[in-house]
């Protein structure tokens, strides 16, 4: 639990200074510094999930990308402001910035929920990735607006057997949120709709984004090889993403959120692998002109 002595207002302000130029999106950099053709870009760092928080971070930095989407297990939701302190202080020495964090339950309990956002200024980031019980809504509307911290709820597709999770697709996320707060909306995972059609549900990545529309608050960039059920290098290896087509419809829809990379395969040693699907994104987002 944090130091109540702590106020809310001085973890926002403390968490946001250290991250406040790096979350600025990257129109807003010179065009020579801007390798991603106007993307905020980070790694989600369960890529990593294998490495402690310091070579994970070392790691995130050494693939050329400078935000991050951290997990749990790499930073606890119960870190005190000492720990969150020197959590900004590692990524601060690694030229690294926390933009987002996830993936967070939130259910009605609205003190439960305030805990994670209370965590989440402390931090720095702009961004929950979520999966919210349908009867959070009514807290959550109340969090993001004190906050303005965003909720992007992320589909998880296939959940065992022909089950599939509650927010499996874009059109069900939209008809949840669209009476809501404005920054509550859509994490997409890329890697999860494409498994969908293990259900025989054909689910494109780019029309799930305009489907979103203004809701799309951030994503998760990933292929996957349903006949292997494993993630791949984008258009690899039996990969089906269309990485340029996904980038263009976040144009399309003026996306401002993060993309964050996220790879599941080869958690022991990711790194040669993340480093191309750097260069692939880098590549896509720098031909859309």
């Amino acid at each position: 639990m944090f130091d109540r002595s702590l106020s809310r207002r001085d973890m926002i302000r403390t968490g946001a200074a250290a991250v406040a130029a790096a979350t600025l999106p990257t129109w807003a950099c010179a065009k020579d510094e801007d390798p991603f053709g106007g993307f905020s870009v980070a790694i989600q760092s369960y890529t990593f999930r294998k490495f402690n928080l310091e070579k994970a971070v070392a790691k995130i930095a050494s693939v050329g990308v400078k935000l991050a989407e951290f997990f749990r297990d790499h930073i606890p939701v119960t870190s005190t402001p000492e720990q969150i302190k020197s959590v900004l202080k590692l990524c601060k020495d690694n030229g690294v910035s926390p933009v987002a964090f996830g993936v967070e339950p939130f259910s009605k309990n609205h003190d439960e929920n305030k805990k994670r956002f209370e965590f989440a200024a402390a931090l720095g980031v702009r961004s929950l990735s979520a999966d919210p019980t349908p009867d959070a809504f009514d807290s959550l509307d109340k969090l993001c607006d004190e906050y303005k911290i965003a909720i992007a709820i992320h589909p998880h597709g296939p959940s065992g057997g022909k089950n599939r999770h509650r927010w499996w697709s874009a059109e069900v996320i939209l008809a949840a949120v669209k009476d809501h707060h404005e920054l509550i909306g859509t994490c997409l995972d890329t890697g999860h709709l494409i498994r969908m059609a293990q259900l025989g549900e054909n689910l494109d990545p780019a029309q799930q984004v305009r489907v979103m529309g203004k809701r799309n608050l951030g994503m998760h960039l990933k292929d996957h090889d349903n006949k292997r059920k494993t993630d791949v290098i984008y258009g690899k290896d039996g990969g089906v993403l269309d990485v340029p087509a996904v980038l263009k419809a976040l144009r399309e829809v003026k996306f401002t959120g993060y993309v964050a990379i996220e790879y599941e395969a080869k958690p022991e040693e990711p790194t040669d692998d993340v480093k191309e699907l750097v260069k692939i994104l880098q590549e896509s987002a720098q031909k859309l002109g």
